[in-house]
């Protein structure tokens, strides 16, 4: 195993794969003081005001002159706005050709789609409702559901907004395509809405935005018009029950690896991510989008300063222009609200080695890989193009997932330095480690060691066909490490914009 990854002939930066000793030479450099494992050494001098560089791009600026060996970290590596250069389509990449088609099981739904779970959902529109649609879910125990053996759940999904709130523009827009993405996904088979009855959002307003009617498997409820809490979480669990042999019904079939959308997610990352797991999950992307299937990148906080990468692989201009608007939302966004794109990388990201949003977003985008981006979305819209695409979000997990499950995405690949032991449903989360130090410490809650790729020298080809085949088999029903630990319960989070009244 290397000391050091040295990842372009133009960086003036290495990081270090084990501790670095003050005194002791690596690769031709002698370190200038101890520098943690994950950490970046200056190969060259560097003057003050001048650019870092790592994977070929600029990760900040160096904020005091730099010896060749010193520990290049926040103490003396700054960031700053970059002024890009974007083009538009001049990096258009076709998926690698395909001997065949590759299958999973998973339920294909009436609307034609295909999920990979089977759950019943309880979806509330306010807080208000949170208690009653929690305590109606607690009634379906895996002893209760026993009989009922297609049915991985009842699922209460419950939020803290749905009043308070304008009833128009951008936060009530979200919200609404969040209920409705979740009430139409492919992996819920019946759905139960619960509202109080006098929120901002109502129910009532979603189903005619819709074109929803009620049926066996589609019904709503106000705890106002059942008269209470105890009466509505009676009538709760007796609607459920009904719905409980209807969703049994549906059954695996084989079904194209095509019909398949991806969450794309990173959390709790480190200086590895962008080395081992997010490349490696970025050739399990294109192995998916070779197949026909559909993958989603998002948190755009966390694209921040590597977005010309993805403008260069718009499949149009237009898609492109999409994108930098986003960048420019957010920008405006966190100025008028006294914070700063380079609030993240967090406290956690910064002990495993990462300095700057620009060193974070550099790696963060490896999880996309390498094919075209044909389409750019807002938060939890409905992801209508196949093949690699673009959802807007927070850089907040919970939050982001949120948004992509309810864009259509039917399982998640969730790549991690640190060890978030982060969990969703309906739709199932694989745990991508980027160290191996850290897989074997937390191999309860990682499915895939991408740590290996330094550990023991194995390819990010060999590693991302280990992550393709995972989805498939989790898609196919195998349980995912958070789905074994019961994770998924607490991680809906809607994105919350605007003005809480």
């Amino acid at each position: 195993m290397k000391n050091t990854v040295f990842l372009d002939p133009s960086d003036n930066v290495v990081s270090s794969v084990i501790e670095l000793k003050s005194g002791i030479e690596y690769e031709g450099v002698v370190a200038g003081q101890t520098i943690p494992r994950g950490h970046k050494m200056a190969m060259q001098p560097i003057k003050a005001g001048e650019p870092v560089l790592k994977y070929a791009q600029i990760i900040g600026f160096a904020r005091t002159d730099i010896a060749a060996g010193e520990h290049v970290h926040t103490h003396n590596l700054e960031f700053r706005s970059v002024d890009q250069s974007y083009e538009f389509s001049s990096n258009l990449r076709a998926p690698s050709p395909v001997a065949g088609q590759d299958t999973f099981l998973g339920y294909r739904r009436e609307t034609g789609k295909v999920g990979t779970r089977n759950y019943i959902a309880i979806i509330t529109s306010v807080n208000c409702s949170a208690t009653a649609a929690r305590q109606i879910a607690a009634h379906f125990t895996p002893e209760t559901l026993a009989d009922y053996p297609n049915v991985d759940g009842v699922a209460a999904f419950v939020h803290g907004t749905g009043c308070g709130m304008a009833g128009d523009g951008d936060g009530f827009s979200a919200l609404q395509r969040v209920m409705w993405g979740y009430a139409r996904h492919p992996n819920v088979a019946g759905v139960l809405m619960v509202g109080l009855g006098c929120e901002m959002n109502q129910i009532s307003w979603l189903l005619d935005a819709y074109g929803v009617k009620s049926g066996p498997l589609f019904q709503t409820m106000n705890i106002q018009e059942v008269a209470g809490l105890r009466k509505t979480i009676e009538t709760g669990v007796a609607k459920i029950r009904e719905m409980l042999p209807l969703a049994n019904m549906a059954e695996r079939t084989p079904c194209p690896a095509s019909e398949l959308t991806l969450a794309l997610q990173c959390g709790g990352s480190d200086a590895w991510s962008g080395i081992t797991a997010n490349p490696a999950l970025g050739y399990a992307c294109d192995l998916l989008v070779a197949q026909g299937g559909t993958a989603v990148l998002s948190e755009t906080p966390e694209v921040y300063g590597a977005e010309h990468l993805l403008t260069r692989r718009a499949a149009t201009p237009e898609i492109g222009e999409k994108l930098i608007n986003l960048i420019d939302w957010w920008e405006d966004y966190t100025r008028r609200n006294n914070g700063s794109m380079d609030n993240n990388p967090s406290p956690g990201n910064k002990k495993g080695g990462l300095t700057t949003i620009l060193e974070k977003s550099l790696g963060a985008v490896a999880k996309g890989g390498t094919t075209t981006l044909n389409g750019v979305y807002k938060y939890a819209e409905p992801i209508r193009t196949r093949g690699f695409n673009f959802m807007d979000s927070p850089g907040y997990d919970p939050v982001s997932v949120t948004g992509q499950i309810a864009s259509g995405c039917t399982i998640v690949a969730f790549t991690t330095g640190r060890g978030s032991t982060f969990g969703s449903k309906p739709a199932p989360s694989i745990k991508i480690a980027s160290n191996t130090k850290m897989f074997d410490r937390l191999k309860e809650d990682m499915d895939v060691d991408a740590g290996t790729i330094l550990s023991r020298g194995d390819s990010i080809e060999t590693v991302g066909r280990e992550i393709y085949q995972k989805i498939l088999a989790v898609a196919s029903g195998a349980p995912s490490k958070s789905e074994a630990q019961g994770l998924g319960d607490c991680e809906f989070v809607p994105w919350q914009i605007g003005a809480v009244m």
